[in-house]
């Protein structure tokens, strides 16, 4: 269970709104319940009545708000890879919003996360890595068949996605626009690549 394997890195589970009646469902109690909870059920609005943090406002999702509130060193987002394409989209927006929140977007076969200014990786060699630009973005390269020196990336224009791992990865970026795209079994390795070490894991 993909929830089951989360929490071996990051045992603190929070629930945005909703997501908490998911959690009492498979019968894991979130420490906090955040967000305008409009659609929290009547029953765990009872039960957690001590551990909800609500946030009125409606310019933001309840995944923004969350992790807005999150005090950790890097957060696990699972559930919001999404079913539907614009609640998907919401939650990227959200990442190119808040570059200093390290968070990990969990689906069933990929993780995506906003790429720090500087990110290194030891993969397979073969192994897939997508890169996505959410706004205008360049950046250099080493490891990857397809080097990104020289290239102007950006959401109507060029991207980077179905690139290779050719060697020990090195990326570094001009700004904090870029989304990394991995197969989710390599989250460990993305989180080390992006500077959080054991000692620091399960925030």
């Amino acid at each position: 269970m993909a929830l089951a394997k989360a929490r071996t890195l990051a045992p603190r589970i929070v629930g945005a709104d909703s997501g908490a009646d998911r959690l009492l469902r498979l019968g894991v109690t979130p420490e906090a319940v955040i967000g305008d909870l409009d659609s929290l059920s009547a029953a765990a609005r009872a039960r957690l009545a001590d551990r909800l943090f609500p946030v009125s406002e409606q310019e933001t999702t309840d995944f923004d708000k969350a992790l807005r509130l999150i005090a950790a060193p890097f957060v696990l987002g699972l559930g919001f890879a999404g079913a539907r394409v614009d609640h998907g989209l919401a939650v990227l927006n959200t990442l190119a919003r808040h570059p200093d929140r390290r968070c990990f977007i969990l689906g069933a076969r990929d993780v995506i996360f906003l790429c720090p200014p500087e990110l290194r990786l030891d993969l397979p060699h073969g192994t897939r890595l997508s890169l996505f630009p959410l706004g205008p973005v360049q950046g250099d390269s080493e490891g990857l068949r397809w080097p990104l020196s020289g290239l102007h990336f950006a959401p109507d224009g060029m991207i980077g996605t179905s690139n290779e791992v050719s060697g020990p990865v090195r990326l570094r970026m001009q700004a904090s626009k870029m989304l990394v795209i991995l197969p989710v079994r390599y989250l460990r390795a993305a989180l080390h690549g992006c500077g959080l070490q054991p000692a620091a894991l399960g925030g």
